[in-house]
């Protein structure tokens, strides 16, 4: 599985086991469309709004990417999950996660 995040994931596997998957140096990313919509104090006033996802790999290997990135994936992208990070999510005690224990799909 690729770490298409900036940050190391651990998943804690059913058995106890944890598997840690590091930042693959490819990050994917939701690309903002920028529009000209007025000005304010002689200022130029923009909209910005979620474009396309950028950096996912050809093919359909299985990938974790940020909750926002795989937000903005047509439903059912097969392939692609985030990190749970809800209430089943292991956290240390300043309340970090450590570890997740499912993963979320498109």
């Amino acid at each position: 599985m690729i770490n298409l995040t900036p940050h190391v994931i651990t998943l804690r596997l059913p058995d106890g086991q944890d598997v840690t998957l590091q930042p693959s140096g490819t990050v994917a990313r939701i690309s903002m469309l920028e529009e000209i919509v007025g000005t304010v104090a002689g200022l130029p006033l923009i909209r910005r709004c979620p474009g396309p996802v950028i950096g996912l790999p050809d093919g359909d290997g299985p990938c974790i990417v940020s909750s926002m990135v795989l937000a903005a994936l047509p439903a059912g992208t097969p392939g692609v999950y985030a990190p749970d990070t809800g209430p089943t999510a292991i956290r240390d005690e300043r309340g970090l996660v450590v570890a997740v224990t499912r993963l979320v799909g498109a």
